[in-house]
């Protein structure tokens, strides 16, 4: 018996199952896997209508997921983010509040330095590589201020 050719919606299927993704992103997987246009968009909406395809939800997800287990700063994690097809728009409702953002970005800093430097390293060197990193001036003093004085 022939083998059955998969159809668009199983193809997305299949890619949605082994990791989450914006739905610009699994058009774009589809496309380059030459299905029609008509199949790709008829696709889409059946998994969005029974709600395994959303944007908004996925953007938050991962923004979180980024946020509580990274070393990366917030500006980081957007364009990380922007890059996998997610809007601007889903991604700034998923930046938590400034309140504590500080605390957070220090944080995230400090463990890129402990990954990355030695105490014998040059602060300008570690500062730059932080803001290199997306992390405001402020938050790269502090984080290196901060290192070296850990023991």
């Amino acid at each position: 018996m022939p083998k059955q050719k998969k159809t668009a919606l199983m193809t997305a299927v299949d890619i949605i199952a082994r990791r989450e993704t914006s739905e610009a992103n699994l058009i774009d997987k589809l496309k380059r896997k030459a299905f029609d246009e008509r199949d790709i968009t008829g696709a889409v909406a059946k998994l969005k209508e029974m709600n395994y395809l959303n944007d908004k939800a996925a953007a938050r997800r991962q923004f979180e997921f980024l946020y509580n287990e990274s070393k990366s700063s917030v500006r980081e994690i957007v364009l990380k983010l922007m890059r996998r097809g997610f809007t601007r728009e889903d991604i700034n409702a998923a930046i938590p509040d400034a309140k504590d953002r500080d605390t957070r970005e220090i944080a995230a800093a400090l463990k890129s330095l402990r990954l990355k430097y030695k105490k014998t390293a040059e602060p300008i060197k570690m500062k730059a590589y932080l803001y290199r990193h997306g992390f405001s001036m402020d938050v790269c003093s502090s984080a290196v201020e901060e290192f070296l004085s850990e023991d």
